[in-house]
């Protein structure tokens, strides 16, 4: 591990374990400041919650797909969310309760290039109980999301081939509407820290592409398991300590850390990074069982800076060393273009970068320019290739009503990590409202 602890991983590092400056007054972004307690232990139902929560969401997507020069292509859809979370059996706070997610979605008459008519995303279905205060325990499918990063989480390990739909391609609606796994997890909790074991057994050997498949096969392809330790060592610093199997011949256990910390009353530092000893993502989306096996680590590290008038701003750098490095990455391009495309194709379904090594940056302004109107923007650049994705939504919040327009733009030269996708520019339209 010393070589890790050199370049910018080394000043990240240093910069999140120098003690914090004084706060006399809490951080104005109360969900980053959320993250210094990376695996906090979950809260109790209120009573007066429902017990059901809805969607609908309605969109237009004008397209301009790469190399063509006619009229923008029109798609239209429709989402469907729906969330339950019910009692079995009686109430107390020892009681077993039912958690469901669900996601329909629908293409409409005018759809694009290989786009299905409907696809559901069966996001959770788990019960959950709380025998005492130090306990919880969960069993069925499971949304589990890790991480502590803004734009790639490589300790997000349930996150593969979780998609079965991209309705949205910012990061926060990649992490939510996505297949949940099928699992056991047990947490015990003390005053500052926690510990969680996971198993999700195999349930099926292939994905399934049917319209209302659980598709077992993407979610529980394999055995993995995951176990989670997290501590504080001050008011404002818990680590959290991940290794995580998972279930692929010759590979180690995947050593994980998420880390956040307050710099000032302003700024919060992260640092998420997972290691082991694994074949690289080439390798694996080969099927290559003889590629050799060795140490690769996944990292990402940045700063969030939120003012006075709601906005954040953030810049990540991110490594992903399962990737080609330049050189690998232009014997890629030019080299048999079904190898290219099984490994654009294994990036994708891992949602893994391409590319090794990129920068995020991203910004989040409530209440822009008017109250209830937000801003909200990111890029993704390679560090390899110099391809670029941007990406751009207005969102208008009423009472139980979202109005949004998003504008998103792939950059980039023939088969760069970004220029070889088929849409070269997105306008989507879209209202979402609440029941």
């Amino acid at each position: 591990m010393a070589p890790l602890l050199r370049g910018p991983l080394g000043l990240a590092l240093l910069a999140l374990l120098l003690p914090a400056q004084a706060q006399t007054t809490p951080p104005p972004d109360a969900e980053l400041a959320g993250l210094a307690l990376a695996d906090a232990a979950p809260t109790e139902t209120a009573p007066t919650r429902r017990a059901w929560q809805a969607s609908i969401e309605p969109a237009l997507r004008q397209v301009r797909l790469r190399g063509e020069t006619g009229p923008w292509r029109s798609a239209q859809g429709l989402g469907l969310d729906l969330a339950l979370d019910l009692p079995l059996g009686g109430e107390g706070p020892t009681a077993w309760r039912l958690l469901a997610a669900d996601r329909l979605d629908l293409a409409g008459p005018e759809r694009l290039p290989g786009e299905r008519r409907a696809v559901n995303t069966l996001k959770e279905l788990y019960a959950s109980q709380r025998p005492s205060a130090e306990w919880v325990l969960d069993l069925g499918r499971i949304n589990n999301r890790l991480g502590v990063a803004s734009g790639y989480n490589p300790t997000d390990y349930f996150k593969r081939q979780a998609l079965r739909n991209t309705t949205a391609i910012d990061p926060a609606s990649l992490r939510e509407n996505r297949l949940g796994v099928a699992m056991a997890r047990v947490q015990k909790v003390w005053e500052g820290g926690s510990l969680t074991g996971v198993f999700a057994p195999k349930l099926a050997d292939a994905p399934s592409s049917g319209a209302w498949s659980p598709d077992w096969g993407s979610s529980n392809g394999r055995p993995r398991w995951l176990l989670a330790w997290t501590q504080a060592w001050a008011e404002d610093l818990a680590p959290q300590w991940l290794l995580h199997g998972d279930g692929q011949p010759g590979h180690s256990p995947q050593l994980g850390l998420n880390l956040t910390r307050l710099l000032n009353q302003a700024c919060v530092a992260h640092l998420e990074l997972s290691t082991g000893r694994s074949r690289t993502l080439l390798a694996q989306a080969l099927g290559d069982l003889q590629a050799p096996v060795a140490q690769h680590t996944q990292l990402a590290t940045g700063l969030s800076c939120t003012t006075s008038r709601k906005l954040t701003l953030t810049a990540e750098w991110q490594h992903n060393g399962l990737a080609p490095g330049r050189a690998d990455w232009s014997a890629l391009q030019t080299g048999d273009p079904l190898r290219y495309g099984a490994y654009r194709q294994a990036a994708q379904a891992q949602q893994e970068p391409a590319t090794r090594d990129s920068l995020f940056l991203m910004l989040r302004w409530q209440d822009a320019l008017a109250p209830r109107l937000d801003l909200n923007a990111f890029a993704r650049i390679s560090q390899v290739d110099h391809s670029r994705l941007l990406w751009l939504e207005a969102r208008y919040r009423q009472d139980s009503t979202d109005w949004a327009a998003q504008w998103q733009q792939h950059r980039g030269q023939g088969l760069s990590e970004f220029g070889a996708l088929p849409q070269a520019r997105v306008i989507r339209l879209l209202v979402r409202h609440y029941f």
